[in-house]
């Protein structure tokens, strides 16, 4: 396959997945296996996927900022207590081998078929009880840990703790998220650039095209077609893990 076409791939990929990520989320699950696919090894695939993941987080939490939807006390504080298990999560993935990683990948991507068909009720308000808000802490450090190590899904981990918590509306849950994942995101891409496991071309490249895709998604979402998006991705997981697990 040449440069080109893989090129064109990963930028078609990120349009994509950018789209998913703002009308159904769960992108990731399509671009680290398209990374794996162009032949990039599992740690350098992960590393690569993380530019595309820091530029659209940027891009989310300055378009809550301009919407008005931004607490950036409490997210900062939230994001912190990622910050540990996301950089012991990072350190494990870079010493992991092509093999265990695709294994690994393919379980998750098992399970994450199943959370896209999970309904949330949608929330407008915030609760008012706030007696487990205590566990979002630890729970915050769990999740660090596997989005340093291989982020595939952690929105929807990130969203669930922090509703389930903190009994926020999904409006304020979205807007932590995002931000927490900017936040360690950027230790987590330092690790895999020290350790050699980012191709920056291959990141630049998905990182346009999840931005053009993220802009298509906010500008013509439309909520009465997220379940098609969310069968059409759950068709490219099932696809994806096939391919990964050798079973064809």
């Amino acid at each position: 396959m040449s440069e080109f076409l893989k090129l064109t791939i990963l930028l078609i990929s990120g349009i994509i997945a950018g789209f998913i990520n703002v009308n159904a989320g769960g992108g990731s699950s399509l671009t680290l296996p398209i990374l794996l696919f162009l032949g990039l090894d599992s740690a350098t695939a992960n590393g690569t996927n993380r530019i595309g993941i820091l530029i659209q987080t940027i891009s989310s939490t300055l378009s809550f900022k301009k919407n008005n939807h931004s607490n950036l006390k409490k997210s900062l504080i939230l994001a912190l207590c990622t910050l540990p298990g996301a950089i012991s999560g990072a350190l494990i993935s870079v010493r992991l081998s092509d093999a265990s990683f695709k294994k690994i990948l393919s379980i998750i991507l098992i399970g994450i078929i199943f959370t896209l068909f999970i309904k949330h009720k949608p929330q407008t308000e915030d609760l008012t009880d706030n007696s487990k808000a205590w566990l979002v802490y630890p729970s915050l450090f769990f999740i660090g840990f596997y989005g340093g190590f291989i982020q595939v899904g952690v929105g929807f981990l990130l969203m669930s703790a922090l509703y389930y918590t903190l009994n926020i509306s999904l409006v304020k849950v979205n807007m932590h998220k995002v931000f927490i994942i900017l936040i360690y995101t950027i230790p987590t891409i330092i690790i895999f650039t020290v350790t050699g496991n980012i191709n920056i071309i291959f990141g630049i490249i998905l990182a346009a095209g999840m931005s053009v895709g993220g802009w298509w998604g906010a500008h013509f979402a439309v909520k009465s077609g997220e379940k098609f998006i969310k069968a059409v991705l759950a068709v490219a997981i099932i696809i994806i893990i096939v391919k990964l697990l050798n079973l064809i």
